[in-house]
Parts: C-alpha cells; structure tokens; sequence
C-alpha cells in the first residue's frame, strides 16, 4: 500500500543575529506599537481609530467617513495591492518577510517559545523527552503565554470596533456582549493557531500572494540569492586548510543556512516559491564566512541576472528602473494622488432628497402649488452645524416652511419642507429644481441636490 500523505514535519528555526535579523525585529516593534497603541490614543476627545459599525461611521483622527464613502476604501485597497506589485516586483517578498501579520507574530510566538523551552537543539529535545513533570510545565506555561497574548490581539482588534475603553470596562465587569466575546475569542484563536502551530503551513499552502508572486518576479528582481559559482561544489573542510587545493567553493556545508529558514527550505537549491525574502540565511551565512575567514555575501540579496553577470549593486539598480516598474510606480502614484485630492476636497456635508409620497402635489390657500419633500442632512464634522436651505429652478419658487437646520456633530438629521410656487406660473408636468444648502458657520460647506417638481393639471 502506499500512503499519498504525508504529515508535515515540525520545523525549529535556530536563532540568527544580524542586520536582516534586527531589521526584522524593528518591524516588529513598529507594527506591534501601532497596532496595540492606536485604540488608546485620542483625538478630539474620542477614540482615534474607530470603526463604528453600530452607527455606521468611521473615524480615522480628524476624518469622518460614511458608508456613503465607501469609495475611498476601494481606493486604500487598489493603493495596497500597486504597492504589493511594485515591491515584489522590485525586491521580491519584502512583505512577507518582514510586515506581513503572519512573520510578526510567529516571530513573537517563536520568541516566547525560545523564553520557555530554550533554542532550536533544546526544543528538540524537550519534543523528544518522554513525558515529564518538567516536560509538562514547560508546555502548560508556554501554552499559556500564547493564550494570553492572542486573547490580547483578539481584545485589541475588536477595541477597532468598539472603544476600547468601553470594551476593557467591560471586560473587567464580565458583561461584554455575545458579538464581542465570538470576535474576542475568534480572532484570538486565529492568532494562536495561525502563529503557534500552522506558522510556515500558511505562507506555503493558504497564502495565496506565494502562488501568484512568480507571475510579478523576473530576472532583475531582488531576492534572497545563493552564489552557486562562488559556492559549489560545497564541503566541509578545517580553518587552515585552501579551499582551491582541496576543489571546494566557499561553501562549508554547515547546513546552517537550513536550520534559521522559517519555512525550513535550502536556499542553496535556488528560487523557491517558499522563500519569504527574510534574510535570515543570509545573517547566519556571513557569521560562518567572518569565522572561516572567507569575504561575506555567499548568500546575499541579488537578482538572478546579477549573479549571472557578476553585476555591481549599481548596475542592479540601473537594470531594477525597467518598464514593469515605471508603470507600477506611475499607476501607483496617479491613484494615491487622486484619492489624497478627493479627501481634502470632500464636502463635509451630505443631503438626499426624498419626496413625501403621501401627497405628490396639492394646492394650498391663494391657489399656491405645493410639493412636501424631506431633505436628510448629515453633518461629517466634529461640531455642531447651522445650516441654511434654499430653492430655485421655477419662477417665484419658495420654502415655506423653516428654512435653517441645526445638525450635531457627526449627525443625521431631517427636514420637512414645504415647496410652493405661485399660481399659473409654470406649465403641468415635472419640472427640476434644485435645493442648495450652505453651512452657516466658520466650516463654510455648500451642497446642492435637484429634485422634481410636480404641477397637477
């Protein structure tokens, strides 16, 4: 019989230090201090970021958007994606492997893994150990580490959505409600499983950005590159003795390379849709060339014509200013550009026009045509707006009603009006007018919605 499965086989990243190992923490860092710190940060004396599904409104510091609004998130998204497809097409997987959610906390998970059972040979022993009190501890304590810290993230991204302060009180008095407790709890399960057991299993088989990167890569790509000229043919060989009297290439075949590589691939095979692009070999592969006295950069970043060529760093970067690149970038910053524009130039006011349909059209005292219609202002600031309403579009046309409405900050509010035109001034049918509405404020804000005007015969 034979199996056409096959578990996946537990891997133990060895700890590395380096300039791509410190990059990756400063990542981190900044991510982690972002992500945790914005909910409690305020602004106008309500919560920076919040998404308030509830009231359908989002706040992102002084900026109030709406569902109607939704555009600008269109936007953010095609922005993400152009950025994704330059960077990778420049420099490969930056993303992954230094910002991308997933790296940051298998890092952090791995981190706290290292704390509590000790580095790469120490855990392998501890796996392999019978079972033990010491055994058991170490893993109870560890466990519950991870619990603790996705429960946190979980807590933390739901603060996103209700205010956090509201959300830890809250906690505190064990009332949270039954959607808060599932995404609590949801997305910190995700975490903990994602980064403490599936960790390399979801850059190499759910991820979907390392099965379409190779569409976005070509020859003058920067990636993670081992130089197999200067390399090969490897082979483990004493300090003292010369590489060329024994035909070896600088390579000492210590496997290292192997054992820091987070998705535990052989860097030395050539480009692997595995590799993340974090440096992590190439930390360690310097170390071991500093020790043996042979100059650095066996495993550096590079393209694949670099190699090929002996190219400098500057002939990478001529060749990386390439057509795919130049329309990225051009694409990239038209949209960036016309979205930046379109929010500084957002009206902060939104009126719609709905026609009372109880009466279309009635006569009224001294034989004057009304029309009812009810305007819905929405305030888009943070302070309370007056805001003034008038008609035009028929011959003597007038609101007969009040014709100002005070709307608090970040509020909807309606308007009954009452819109009459003198008798025998205008011909049956439906006529177009249009309702301008102004603020009356500092935050001068003007609006003008046209609606139909209705004469009976």
């Amino acid at each position: 019989m034979v199996s056409l499965y096959a578990s996946s086989k537990k891997i133990y990243p060895r700890a590395v230090k380096g300039l791509f190992s410190n990059w990756r923490w400063i990542t981190v860092w900044i991510t982690q201090i972002v992500f945790y710190g914005l909910p409690w940060f305020e602004w106008n004396a309500r919560q920076a970021i919040l998404f308030d599904l509830e009231a359908r409104r989002f706040f992102i510091f002084g900026l109030v958007l709406y569902p109607q609004d939704f555009i600008y998130l269109t936007g953010l998204l095609v922005i993400s994606a152009l950025a994704l497809f330059l960077f990778t097409a420049v420099a490969g997987r930056l993303w992954c492997g230094y910002a991308c959610p997933q790296t940051v906390y298998t890092e952090i998970f791995l981190w706290i893994e290292k704390k509590v059972e000790g580095d790469r040979s120490a855990r392998m022993r501890l796996d392999n150990a019978p079972f033990s009190a010491l055994k058991l501890g170490k893993k109870w304590l560890k466990h519950g580490l991870w619990v603790l810290f996705a429960l946190w993230t979980g807590f933390t991204f739901v603060g996103y959505f209700t205010p956090i302060r509201e959300l830890a009180a809250l906690s505190l008095a064990a009332s949270l409600g039954p959607w808060q407790i599932f995404w609590v709890f949801f997305y910190g399960f995700a975490t903990y499983g994602n980064a403490g057991f599936m960790r390399e299993q979801v850059c190499k088989y759910m991820c979907p950005y390392a099965r379409f990167q190779s569409a976005m890569f070509d020859k003058d790509t920067m990636i993670v590159t081992y130089d197999e000229k200067r390399g090969e043919p490897r082979g483990p060989r004493s300090k003292k003795a010369d590489p060329k009297a024994l035909n070896l290439g600088s390579c000492v075949d210590c496997t290292l390379c192997v054992q820091v590589c987070p998705t535990g691939i052989d860097i030395r095979n050539g480009l692997q849709y595995e590799c993340i692009g974090c440096g992590a070999c190439i930390d360690v592969c310097d170390d071991v060339m500093a020790k043996v006295g042979y100059p650095k950069g066996l495993i550096k970043y590079s393209t694949q014509n670099g190699i090929a060529n002996g190219w400098s760093t500057a002939q990478m970067v001529k060749r990386g200013l390439r057509p795919r690149v130049l329309v990225y970038t051009g694409i990239l910053m038209a949209i960036t550009t016309a979205v930046m524009v379109s929010l500084y130039l957002r009206t902060p006011l939104k009126v719609d026009v709905i026609r009372d349909r109880g009466a279309l059209a009635r006569m009224v005292e001294q034989g004057r045509i009304e029309n009812v219609f009810r305007l819905q202002v929405m305030n888009a600031t943070e302070s309370p707006q007056t805001y003034a309403i008038s008609v035009s579009g028929l011959p003597g046309i007038e609101i007969a009603s009040e014709a100002e409405i005070t709307v608090l900050p970040t509020e909807v509010r309606s308007a009954v009006l009452r819109v009459q035109i003198p008798p025998n001034s205008s011909e049956t049918g439906s006529h177009t007018i249009h309702f301008d509405i102004h603020s009356m404020g500092d935050d001068v804000a003007q609006v003008s919605e046209k609606a139909a005007f209705l004469v009976p015969r």
